[in-house]
């Protein structure tokens, strides 16, 4: 048997228990998230945070022509000094998250899931304050991705209590 055989062979031998215990990949015909694809209007954002994690949910479920959802968020960020100079300047910066969120019937306005999630960036702040700036902006900005990833995430893992045809 040639190595060429026998990996195809393990990987279709790792593979029987996930179709023995009924796995379908989310976005496949009728899995779990195709339900969710361009049919969740996100609410409009208030600020930059806000816009950054519109855009990755957006990338990421699609913008409807008409929705069967909407979700709302609440985005909260907190700056913490990490590092400190023996000048007593602060030198890097952590940045914590946190987004509640609902899922709504777009028709009835009934919520179908809610949560929470929260992560962590961080960012230094050595030369310029133009530098600094930017680098707390990109630092927030892959908060909001992180963020809004980790919504889609739990929105697929519950779908399937509340999507139903």
């Amino acid at each position: 048997m040639s190595s060429s055989d026998r990996r195809t062979f393990l990987m279709l031998a790792a593979a029987l228990p996930l179709a023995a215990c009924g796995f379908a990949p989310a976005y496949g015909p009728g899995g779990q998230a195709s339900g969710l694809l361009d049919r969740v209007t996100v609410d409009a954002p208030e600020n930059k945070d806000g816009f950054d994690l519109v855009e990755r949910l957006e990338e990421r479920l699609g913008r409807p022509a008409a929705a069967a959802f909407r979700l709302s968020y609440r985005v909260e960020v907190e700056v913490e000094g990490q590092a400190i100079a023996q000048d007593s300047r602060i030198n890097r910066y952590q940045v914590i998250g946190k987004v509640a969120y609902t899922l709504h019937h777009a028709g009835t306005g009934e919520a179908l899931s809610s949560g929470k999630v929260s992560s962590f960036t961080a960012y230094s702040a050595f030369g310029t304050s133009v530098a600094a700036a930017a680098s707390e902006s990109d630092a927030r900005t892959r908060l909001m991705r992180i963020l809004a990833d980790k919504i889609v995430t739990q929105l697929i893992a519950t779908s399937a209590e509340w999507n139903r045809p």
